[in-house]
């Protein structure tokens, strides 16, 4: 709608002069009394003030049109850049909450271990180490899912494909059968909604992997109506009570983070769990169209890679 009026309003621009002089003369011809040879000047007048309109006009608002398109990019610039310092935050978070609590918690059992060794009760420092060896695990888990999300190049590979080399990836290393169900309009989105949407999927089975205790998850995305598309990752494990304070601590960076990244895209999540019937988080989004003048192939060239 926007361009059409524009293409209006120079059209405009172009006949306004031109039509403007033509009726001029042929009322003052009329007034003076030769309305024939004021209407013959008028059209010779009227040719040249039409062609230097339209010179002006087209000159104008190829201009414009550059400074537009300058602007729209500058524009996904910004947000670019915000997604990357959103990610950041996230990683931190992640970081903070996440690995850095775990080792602290193994800093101080290898203190406890050491006290046990010392009064020569060596069976319970072996229990000891064989939990710590999970804690370990664990923290590298962590630390190789976070460099997985920020390495898939996404925008090159398309999301369908993306999500599917890291479901066979996640349930090699951790038996949990995935089941992708995937439209093609999931490949339509650009670059930065396609890495949220990646990202949100991984947070949601990384949720799975940890919390859940299930065999089994599926992980669909489907078209609502010509401009929505809805994210679904569902379990069968053990499920929990969503914002229950004996809940308060098990979920809650995986969530926020998983309802930033939407809200972000302007759309709506969901989560729908109970105590032993699994757990489902629902996801749905518009799916933007790419404006005409922005840079869609750096728009996540920042996002393929480990922010630095």
């Amino acid at each position: 709608m926007t361009h059409r009026r524009l293409l209006l309003f120079k059209w405009l621009i172009v006949f306004i002069p031109p039509v403007t002089v033509v009726m001029s003369h042929t009322l003052l011809g009329s007034l003076r009394g030769h309305p024939i040879d004021m209407h013959a000047e008028s059209l010779l007048l009227a040719f040249p003030i039409l062609v230097l309109t339209y010179i002006f006009a087209e000159t104008m608002f190829r201009v414009l049109g550059r400074l537009q398109a300058e602007a729209l990019a500058r524009e996904q610039d910004v947000l670019t850049m915000s997604a990357v310092m959103q990610e950041r935050e996230r990683l931190s978070r992640e970081l903070h909450d996440g690995v850095a609590q775990l080792v602290a918690y193994l800093l101080l059992r290898l203190d406890t271990i050491k006290e046990l060794v010392e009064a020569d009760r060596h069976q319970e420092a072996e229990a000891e180490l064989e939990r710590l060896r999970g804690v370990a695990d664990e923290i590298y888990e962590d630390i190789r899912e976070s460099i997985t999300g920020l390495r898939t190049n996404v925008s090159e590979r398309g999301l369908i494909c993306a999500l599917r080399d890291y479901v066979d990836q996640f349930e090699e290393r951790h038996q949990i059968l995935v089941s992708l169900q995937a439209d093609d309009a999931a490949d339509q989105l650009p670059p930065l909604a396609a890495f949220q949407l990646f990202r949100l999927v991984q947070e949601a089975l990384t949720n799975i992997r940890k919390h859940a205790a299930a065999p089994e998850a599926t992980v669909t995305l489907t078209s609502n109506g010509p401009d929505r598309l809805s994210i679904v990752i569902a379990d069968d494990g053990q499920g929990f009570i969503p914002g229950s304070q004996k809940n308060s601590k098990a979920r809650p960076l995986g969530l926020t983070s998983m309802r930033e990244r939407v809200e972000a895209l302007g759309g709506t999540f969901q989560v729908n769990s109970r105590p032993g019937s699994g757990t489902q988080v629902t996801a749905t989004i518009r799916i933007p169209r790419p404006r005409r003048g922005t840079r869609r192939e750096n728009g996540h060239a920042a996002l393929a890679t480990p922010p630095g």
